[in-house]
């Protein structure tokens, strides 16, 4: 299945590239920034096939899903001291399957710290984080994850 006018099949086809490129790429998922809101540490992991489903996955993408999930997480952990994750996954988008690993920082706060609280800061994100200091810091950060990624679990 494909779509042409599917972002994560441009990312995975090479097509786009994330600011920062990918945090890890594998045989089926790719790592990446997210390109709407400018949150340090937020990652989208995405299957590099066409499925909307966790369901519809392989046993084999399911392990590697598993294993990638712990990676980038340690990653966030021991690369940029996140200490808190919050986790989505829906299957009513015009993309295909992919997780949100979104950090949870201290500015957030005045959000709430509820699922509704989500949405709301990372609009004020987009509208707040708009320095080329900030893509700086957003790009450094990536490569911190790359490399702590790269170390053993």
């Amino acid at each position: 299945m494909t779509n042409e006018c599917c972002l994560s099949c441009d990312i995975a086809n090479g097509v786009l590239t994330p600011v920062g490129g990918a945090v890890i790429r594998t045989t089926h998922f790719n790592a990446h920034h997210d390109f709407e809101y400018p949150v340090i540490g937020m990652i989208i992991l995405a299957s590099n096939r066409h499925i909307k489903c966790f369901d519809e996955m392989t046993d084999e993408e399911i392990q590697e899903f598993a294993m990638l999930v712990k990676k980038i997480r340690k990653a966030q952990r021991t690369g940029l001291n996140i200490e808190v994750v919050n986790y989505f996954y829906n299957e009513d988008t015009q993309h295909h399957f992919h997780l949100w690993m979104v950090p949870r920082y201290g500015w957030m706060d005045q959000f709430g710290k509820s699922v509704q609280s989500v949405r709301p800061a990372l609009e004020y994100a987009r509208k707040t984080f708009v320095s080329d200091e900030h893509k700086n810091a957003l790009c450094n950060a990536i490569a911190a994850m790359r490399t702590a990624i790269n170390e053993k679990l």
